[in-house]
């Protein structure tokens, strides 16, 4: 898999996610301390993220950081 398709892949994980909690993109960046705009970057997998960021999404979203990456659940 591609770096650019891989950021892809992920950034629909996150927003789905997002999605299923109910939370805007602002919600999601002001629990996680990050701007709405780096939400969108990262849900349009236009951002490579920090492992530190992984592992505060998947806190605010309430899933183990591993569902991010497996790319066939969804």
């Amino acid at each position: 898999m591609l770096d650019e398709e891989f950021l892809k892949e992920f950034g629909l994980r996150v927003k789905f996610y997002r999605l299923r909690r109910n939370l805007t993109q602002a919600q999601l960046g002001e629990k996680i301390n990050i701007s709405e705009n780096r939400i969108s970057e990262i849900e349009n997998g236009r951002c490579n993220l920090t492992l530190k960021t992984v592992n505060r999404l998947s806190i605010a979203l309430g899933f183990s950081a591993y569902k991010f990456f497996n790319f066939e659940e969804i």
